[in-house]
């Protein structure tokens, strides 16, 4: 697929998906949600795809949801469509935004406003990079449109259920700073500088070993919200998954013979650690 509302760019083992319609805030429209299918997929199929970026075209959005000149067409609109989405056949409304099985970190860089969809998309990322300028909204609350790209759900996990529900009922619109103190945004970096930011640590991630970051997301992905003791089934069986890999016991190896980078003066790499 030539891509025309997005851009898909490969860094080494690092992917950026762009939203590319600058001139429409990044809205999401048909075609757009069809090339963020096929980009997404592309990521998680490739192999030697390690880490997701995913941003938006010039500096005043990231995304600012749904393109509601597209209407209904974004929407299912017969009783199969409408019963397939209910059983959660469907990708989502706005790309693969109900995907729940990508374990591969994503970081979102978000350079301007995260309106609506545009938010959910930030929520579907593990960690989000906010500019000094950017902003927050579930704007689509003034226009009687729900919540349909995971926003209704992973927000309250994200923030916490209070918060979420504030930012749900009111379509309250928040700075990056706000978005920084209730935890919707790890870092706030001046303008024009999230993507960077965003590579810097999507760079560091591919540096470590895969198997066990991976099956970690996955055990807190599927874990949250279930009893105690189901999140820790779950923890075990991700655990066991990847303990016997063989990066396993190169780690062990390496941490035995004290052959670690961060025991080489002036070259340590895990990020806040101190040593005299």
């Amino acid at each position: 697929m030539a891509f025309t509302e997005i851009t898909y760019e490969e860094h080494d083992q690092v992917r950026i998906i762009r939203f590319n319609r600058p001139e429409k805030r990044n809205c999401i429209g048909p075609t757009t949600h069809r090339e963020l299918i096929e980009a997404w997929t592309r990521f998680k199929d490739d192999d030697q795809a390690l880490v997701a970026i995913i941003t938006g075209a010039g500096d005043k959005a990231f995304c600012a949801g749904g393109d509601l000149e597209a209407g209904l067409d974004l929407v299912p609109s017969t009783a199969e469509e409408i019963a397939a989405h209910d059983r959660g056949e469907r990708p989502g409304i706005l790309g693969p935004s109900r995907w729940t099985d990508l374990y591969k970190p994503v970081i979102a860089a978000v350079n301007g406003a995260a309106y609506a969809g545009g938010l959910e998309w930030a929520c579907f990322a593990d960690m989000r990079i906010a500019e000094e300028h950017a902003s927050f909204g579930v704007t689509c609350r003034r226009w009687n449109i729900g919540l349909a790209d995971g926003g209704s759900q992973r927000l309250p996990r994200i923030v916490g259920l209070g918060r979420a529900m504030e930012l749900i009922l009111t379509g309250r619109v928040i700075s990056a700073t706000e978005a920084l103190n209730i935890g919707l945004a790890n870092e706030v970096v001046p303008k024009g500088q999230s993507l960077e930011r965003a590579l810097q640590l999507a760079r560091y991630l591919c540096t470590l070993p895969q198997p066990a970051l991976r099956t970690d997301k996955e055990a807190a992905i599927r874990g949250f919200g279930q009893p105690l003791a189901e999140g820790l089934r779950i923890e075990a069986e991700c655990f066991n998954r990847s303990i016997h890999h063989p990066e396993t016991l190169e780690g062990l190896r390496r941490f035995r013979e004290r052959d670690h980078p961060d025991r080489v003066p002036g070259q340590a790499s895990t990020p806040g650690l101190v040593r005299d």
